[in-house]
């Protein structure tokens, strides 16, 4: 191998222990690549915790200020690893995001890579340093700091992989791959050696917590293995490559942090009434899912983290609607073609018959089983898992 992308999550960065740990990781690469490029995120909770202590300055601070407090957390990982692995020998540099080259959109926290000029990239990398590249965030055409969303480091990493050709992109993290369920829900979960695009992509887009979905879509597209391993152990980690011809249940996701958004009112709504509520939710960069119109009613599907933001939206623009917020629960049964088998559908509606749950809606992909509900126990989650993945 001449080149490998190595991208370590919050969880492994979180304390001057954990980043020896990585240290030792990235030495133990180098000594056998010749081009290593580390991607970082911030350590821990930090983003979590600029997000708190920008909330209690402002209920729905300025999305370009959020994105100029929250990149710095990336920043002072980077440094700090940098420092550590010079002061263990090896030559190191740490970048930013737009000191690599990364230019995006200008849609902040939420910003798309457009393109990454990799000169400088290259020149480190020519003289033999570990080049450390602050994740999730870039430049716009402003010359404004943008990020990618959360989790958006994954989507750096194999942005980068793609960039320089790299022969792998491996995405470190405190779990040791990807897993049937969450293995804080469900102790029987088993470990995946192989996910197949099409299946990781449905599983992030449901909701878990894995890989950022945008850099699966671009695994895909430029046909790039990413491998998902434990930045703690030296087990085999689960590859994430082009589609795999079994059609069996793969995972199951269950996603709580979701709320229903009906807006009623007593005069019919029209095509007009529609768009511009679309729009107008667009434009404030809110991605709405499942939008419906009825006569007296629009109704769609938003992120929780969204609530206020969309709320105080609706309140300033609408005031003529009746707003009333429900939470929502996902829950997605994932796995290439089991759709096309009607037992595993039976399964989900014989548990949910005799555990009396109210099913909403059921929506069918070729990859993914979805089931909206008003709640779910993990008690049921865990049945459905036994069922169709531990039992098979």
């Amino acid at each position: 191998m001449n080149t490998v992308i190595l991208k370590f999550g919050g969880t492994s960065v979180a304390d001057n222990i954990k980043l020896n740990v990585v240290a030792e990781k990235v030495i133990g690469l180098k000594k056998e690549v010749k081009n290593v490029v580390v991607v970082v995120s911030a350590q821990g909770k930090t983003t979590n915790e600029f997000i708190k202590q920008a909330q209690e300055l402002s209920a729905i601070p300025e999305e370009r200020e959020m994105d100029m407090l929250l990149s710095t957390g990336e920043q002072i990982t980077a440094a700090k690893l940098s420092i550590l692995l010079n002061r263990k020998g090896y030559s190191a540099i740490s970048l930013t995001g737009w000191q690599a080259g990364i230019r995006t959109s200008s849609i902040h926290s939420n910003a798309k890579i457009e393109q990454i000029y990799i000169q400088r990239i290259k020149e480190e990398l020519k003289k033999g340093s570990i080049v450390v590249v602050t994740g999730f965030q870039g430049l716009d055409e402003k010359g404004d700091i943008t990020t990618l969303g959360r989790g958006g480091s994954d989507t750096t990493a194999v942005a980068l992989q793609v960039a320089l050709k790299a022969d792998k992109c491996y995405i470190f993290s405190d779990v040791d791959g990807i897993y049937s369920a969450d293995p804080n829900m469900i102790t029987m979960a088993k470990k995946l050696d192989k996910i197949s695009f099409d299946e990781m992509q449905e599983i992030a887009d449901s909701g878990a917590k894995v890989l950022h979905n945008r850099c699966i879509q671009m695994g895909k597209k430029f046909n790039c293995d990413i491998i998902s391993k434990s930045t703690f152990s030296d087990k085999n980690g689960t590859k994430i490559c082009q589609r795999i011809e079994t059609s069996e249940v793969k995972s199951i996701v269950k996603n709580e942090k979701l709320v229903t958004i009906e807006m009623k009112r007593e005069q019919p709504i029209g095509e007009e009434d529609f768009y511009d509520v679309y729009e107008c939710l667009l434009q404030n960069n809110i991605i709405v899912e499942a939008f419906q119109k009825e006569q007296y009613q629009l109704e769609f599907r938003i992120k929780k983290e969204e609530q206020n933001k969309v709320q105080e939206l609706l309140e300033s623009n609408y005031s003529s609607y009746q707003v009333r917020q429900n939470d929502l629960v996902k829950l997605s049964v994932i796995g290439y073609g089991i759709t096309q088998d009607n037992q595993v559908l039976n399964e989900i509606i014989k548990v949910f018959k005799q555990n009396q749950i109210n099913v909403l809606k059921i929506n069918l992909t070729q990859a993914k089983i979805e089931i909206l509900i008003r709640q779910l126990e993990d008690e049921m989650v865990a049945q459905l898992h036994q069922k169709l993945i531990e039992n098979r």
